[in-house]
């Protein structure tokens, strides 16, 4: 019988090794995995490169991780915000890396490295200083830059309801990145609210098929 549950998210992420690159679902908070977020905190990775959006709200989550000197190099679209203090710090002190990736062309690397594309042409960004060093274009009257795709070794999603192949649904924009991020990651853990059994999910209502799933981890009564 196949079953992709694990007991507890210590469990699921058991086997991530220092230097490895995790992808982290969600927009600020929404869709967060924040039950993965710390048990990769208590697991002791460290020299992590975080594929993420943002690079962590106040002193829990993902800020959490970055303060505990975990994380090496974060890869993302919105670093600075009015509470991303701890990353404030850590790159002004030196001690942590930064690529600065415009959001739609974080999306586009990341769905990319899930549809076995090598590269891609991109307008965004040409023209300033995040095309520094980049293969350039000039298409149909537009200057483009050539991007490539981001892979993760492991992406930490969080979803609305799974079964136990792991199939997803996701709770309105809580989806954001979790979907392109299963499909460019090696192991791709959800934590879900609930599982349900199988012929539960409409076919229709499944973003993310059990395909692009290795762990699942239930966090709510109904497990």
């Amino acid at each position: 019988m196949i079953s992709k549950i694990f007991d507890n998210v210590r469990e699921a992420l058991a086997d991530v090794p220092d230097g490895a690159t995790v992808m982290i679902g969600g927009f600020g908070m929404a869709g967060q995995p924040t039950a993965l977020i710390d048990a990769l905190l208590d697991q002791g990775a460290k020299e992590l490169v975080v594929v993420n959006n943002n690079a962590g709200n106040g002193d829990t989550g993902l800020a959490a991780l970055l303060a505990a000197g975990r994380v090496r190099k974060i890869i993302c679209s919105f670093p600075r915000q009015t509470d991303s203090h701890v990353f404030d710090g850590l790159y002004r002190a030196g001690k942590i890396e930064l690529e600065l990736v415009p959001q739609g062309n974080l999306a586009e690397r990341i769905r990319a490295a899930g549809a076995g594309i090598g590269a891609f042409y991109t307008p965004t960004g040409a023209g300033t200083p995040l095309a520094e060093g980049k293969e350039a274009r000039h298409i149909n009257g537009r200057d483009y830059i050539l991007e490539y795709p981001l892979h993760a070794d492991y992406a930490l999603i969080k979803a609305l309801k799974a079964d136990r192949w792991g199939n997803l649904v996701y709770r309105k924009t809580a989806r954001n990145f979790g979907p392109i991020m299963a499909t460019a990651s090696k192991v791709a853990v959800a934590e879900v609210d609930s599982i349900v059994e199988l012929g539960q999910l409409d076919p229709e209502a499944i973003v993310t098929p059990s395909l692009f799933v290795q762990r699942v981890v239930a966090l709510g009564a109904e497990k």
